[in-house]
């Protein structure tokens, strides 16, 4: 079993995504408590425990809310909705806007998704050189919730926690 869990903090809060491992030691441990099982077990030779999807922490953990979240690939095609930022169609590259061969940085309001067929077009020109325009302004995640996006699928019993934070955090 490789499966994933959703950790909450014990406000309900989404933290983070950790292996289904990790999670059930956590509960083990008794540092966690099981909130919804996958349906399969770990099992050992007397004992068996079911595989954690979600649990929630015993205690409050204090997050710092002024950590900027790195740029991923992944969370680059999250925030954009795996969509060229140019075209509309399916991302398969990230692009800076700005190039970073023409100073651009490697920040999250320079880097969109892009296709290939747009970005070998743009290749290191600025966007006003190429009569390309961004179907969205690119700006940095403002909530933990975009790394839970970026982690891949969000289960089913999941959606109870982190859609309302995915609502306000796009």
């Amino acid at each position: 079993m490789d499966g994933r869990s959703l950790v909450l903090n014990s406000t309900y809060e989404p933290i983070c995504v950790v292996s289904s491992r990790r999670a059930l030691v956590l509960v083990i441990e008794e540092k966690a408590e099981l909130v919804h099982d996958t349906g399969r077990c770990y099992r050992s030779e007397r004992v068996a425990f079911p595989e954690p999807s979600v649990v929630r922490l015993a205690h409050y953990v204090r997050l710092p809310r002024t950590a900027r979240i790195a740029i991923t690939r992944r969370s680059v095609f999250a925030r954009d909705g795996h969509r060229c930022q140019y075209c509309g169609g399916q991302a398969e590259n990230i692009d800076h806007v700005t190039p970073r061969s023409r100073g651009g940085a490697h920040i999250w309001e320079n880097v969109v998704a892009a296709c290939r067929r747009c970005n070998a077009l743009k290749e290191d020109r600025l966007l006003e050189e190429t009569g390309f325009t961004l179907r969205r302004t690119p700006h940095a995640p403002r909530s933990r919730v975009w790394l839970l996006a970026a982690s891949g699928d969000v289960r089913a019993e999941w959606e109870p926690y982190v859609a309302p934070l995915l609502q306000r955090a796009g």
